[in-house]
């Protein structure tokens, strides 16, 4: 079908903000943030890996009556002209189709799926193939999933392997896309493919898992005004959404998402009415954020003993993507040291990735033990535990010279303590209580105030391929963590000075 470019509806526009299609339509000329531009060679990147494993030409052992063609479309092709060589190529027999496009109507939506691989089945139907920066699989002893790898689509079969399964629905969604569409043409597969962070495989699953789920988000209408969501603050159109919401004095811009959603039951919707409710807590959380006030401090909350030690070390962990983690940060007070690898991690290849590892882990068990030996109190702190302890235990996990049941005893003794948690028990935020948040209360400032978890991706990538300034960047923004995360300490051990009383709004 001949069809607009922007006004299809792609699987992305169904998860999150559904009023950023809206928006799409009505603002084609915004262009993608910065920061999308620069995580786009990510992206790509990925595909490549992915595309460059694909085969070419039947292998030694697929015997000659074994037909194979493949053919890689121009992802910058206006959809119309994509999708006319994908339904030539289909009906060519084309084994691989590469960066193909389907567009039709779905329950009465005008709709487009963007598919990264198509592959000839033997029965003539089409297998959907995605590409995706998730972890799509996870190592198991309990469950079991088949693939085919990725050298093998269109010319081997699928294997088994002891794995579970990670669903994201957004990659649900472009998997069941491109099923119905290629169903339409009575060519689709009862199956699809993921490629996920591990390029090497096509992990397989039912293609139409997530039909029912993509039908219903399809039949929600799109939003007629905007609602402020957590991921707004990286969006395109947030600086249109912005003036609109205050505008309507929204009370999302205080309880975005479904946190507003107790008090719309009740019928306030705006910020004004939740601060005259006279709601308690919630209403002066609002009368905070109206007054520009970022955070505020419980009353009658007594500092915790445990924020501070004879013995003090303040961790921050930086990790690429959901691959491993590269880089160990730790503060001692005075001086702080990093533990860095720049090789890949995640891989085949595991040696830099546990040496680092075991570097770090060696180090801070040392500090401890010294501590102990000197009879002083030790204890180790990070913000928000959740990475760090996954990194800790994934890591030990895999590599032999660590004992896992050794740092799992240590994640679970009162020597590792998450900040965080004290930081809830402490204060209320009216923007969240990220670290970003609360160190500039306590007197911190970054050096490099504009790196945050998403950037450090890219700049992950550069210093992969040598770039001192990416590296240098990375090792200081994640010194700069650790302190920020020392300071957090200290300033709630002093009881949170100069910071507005909860009670007193």
């Amino acid at each position: 079908m001949a069809s607009d470019d922007v006004s299809l509806v792609r699987a992305g526009d169904l998860v999150g903000c559904r009023y950023r299609l809206r928006q799409r339509l009505a603002h084609p000329e915004i262009p993608p943030l910065p920061e999308a531009v620069e995580r786009q060679p990510q992206v790509d990147a990925g595909r490549a890996a992915v595309f460059g494993l694909l085969p070419e030409r039947r292998a030694l052992g697929d015997g000659r009556r074994k037909a194979f063609s493949r053919l890689t479309l121009d992802p910058a092709l206006r959809v119309a002209e994509r999708e006319a060589r994908t339904r030539k190529a289909i009906k060519d027999r084309t084994t691989l189709i590469i960066d193909g496009a389907l567009s039709g109507v779905v329950d009465g939506i005008a709709v487009l799926a963007e598919i990264d691989i198509l592959v000839r089945q033997d029965d003539g139907r089409y297998l959907p193939v995605i590409v995706s920066n998730h972890r799509v699989a996870r190592p198991s002893q309990t469950a079991t999933m088949q693939f085919i790898p990725t050298h093998r689509l269109g010319l081997g079969k699928p294997l088994e392997t002891a794995a579970k399964a990670r669903h994201h629905t957004v990659d649900g969604y472009r998997v069941a896309l491109a099923y119905l569409l290629l169903s339409d043409a009575g060519l689709a597969s009862p199956l699809g493919a993921v490629v996920g962070q591990d390029r090497e495989r096509a992990y397989l699953g039912d293609a139409a898992r997530y039909v029912e789920a993509l039908r219903e988000a399809l039949a929600k209408p799109t939003p007629h005004r905007p609602l402020r969501l957590k991921q707004c603050a990286s969006c395109r159109y947030w600086a249109l959404c912005d003036p609109e919401l205050k505008k309507m004095d929204d009370i999302s811009l205080v309880f975005p998402g479904q946190k507003a959603r107790p008090l719309r039951e009740r019928g306030i919707t705006t910020v004004e009415e939740t601060i005259a409710a006279d709601l308690g807590e919630t209403s002066r959380i609002a009368r905070a954020w109206r007054e520009g006030i970022p955070v505020l401090a419980r009353t009658g909350v007594e500092p915790a003993p445990e924020l501070r030690a004879d013995v003090e070390i303040d961790v921050d962990m930086e990790a690429y993507l959901d691959q491993g983690a590269y880089l160990w940060g730790a503060f001692d007070g005075t001086d702080y040291r990093a533990f860095a690898t720049w090789d890949e991690v995640g891989g085949a290849d595991t040696d830099a990735e546990e040496e680092n590892f075991l570097a770090f882990w060696t180090w801070l068990q040392s500090k401890r033990a010294a501590a102990h030996a000197g009879g002083k109190s030790f204890r180790a702190y990070c913000y928000a535990a959740g990475g760090e302890n996954h990194w800790l235990t994934a890591s030990a996990r895999r590599f032999d010279s660590v004992d896992e049941a050794e740092v799992r005893a240590f994640i679970a003794s009162d020597e590792w303590v998450d900040v965080f948690t004290h930081v809830r028990r402490h204060l209320v935020g009216t923007e969240g209580l990220g670290l970003k948040v609360v160190a500039p209360v306590a007197g911190f400032t970054w050096d490099d105030d504009d790196v945050d978890g998403e950037r450090s991706v890219a700049l992950r990538r550069e210093a992969r391929m040598g770039s001192a300034e990416a590296r240098e960047m990375l090792v200081r923004y994640n010194g700069d963590d650790c302190r920020a995360t020392a300071a957090v300490r200290h300033f709630l051990s002093a009881g949170a000075p100069g910071v507005p009383r909860l009670s007193s709004l």
